[in-house]
Order: C-alpha cells, then sequence, then structure tokens
C-alpha cells in the first residue's frame, strides 16, 4: 500500500509540474515567435511567425499560475495584430517594427 501510495504522489507531482510548465509557456512560445517574425526577411513570413506568436499570447491571457501584465499583454497582441496587416501587405520594415514592439511589450509582461 505504501509503494502505491508512494508511487501516486509522484505521478500527481509530476502530471502537475507538466501543467505548470506547459501554462508559463505561452508567453514565453509568444516571445519567440515575436523574435522570429522579427527576424525574417519576408513580410508574409512576419505575418506567418506573428500570427503563431499571437495564438500563444491569446493563450496567455488564461494562464492563472503566474502574474502577467495584461495591458503589456494586450499591447503586445495589438502589435502583432499591426505586424500580421503589414506582413500581409508586405511592408516587411513596418511589420519587423511591429514585432519587435510586441517582443517588448511581452517581456514587460512577464516581469
Amino acid at each position: 500500500m505504501k509503494t502505491f501510495t508512494l508511487f501516486a504522489s509522484f505521478f500527481l507531482m509530476a502530471l502537475l509540474s507538466f501543467s505548470t510548465l506547459a501554462a508559463q509557456s505561452n508567453l514565453e512560445q509568444a516571445i519567440q515567435h515575436s523574435q522570429q517574425a522579427a527576424n525574417s526577411d519576408k513580410g508574409k513570413m512576419v505575418a506567418e511567425h506573428a500570427e503563431e506568436a499571437k495564438k500563444f499570447a491569446n493563450a496567455a491571457k488564461g494562464d492563472t499560475d503566474r502574474v502577467i501584465n495584461s495591458k503589456e499583454l494586450d499591447k503586445g497582441i495589438k502589435c502583432l495584430t499591426d505586424a500580421i496587416e503589414e506582413g500581409q501587405k508586405d511592408n516587411t520594415d513596418a511589420a519587423k517594427k511591429a514585432a519587435k514592439d510586441a517582443v517588448e511589450h511581452f517581456r514587460q509582461a512577464a516581469k
């Protein structure tokens, strides 16, 4: 019985650890994809990475295991929207700037 209880305890701790890591990674993933967008050479690629970043940023809104500055998060999401729009128009420089701005807002949101 002790072995089962010990195993169940380890399993529960591992499960909780994995869910915490997954929740924490949404904002980090948004930052990584935003950086990829900012480093892309073509507007369309900026838009693609920004779209992916936006998915993770929106998912980060639901994270409850860490404090995230929602105003900065929203500003970063707005920047990603701008990056997507500019990238789709092939305005590469404007799209890259918007993606860089998103990275800065997301970093502020994480503090």
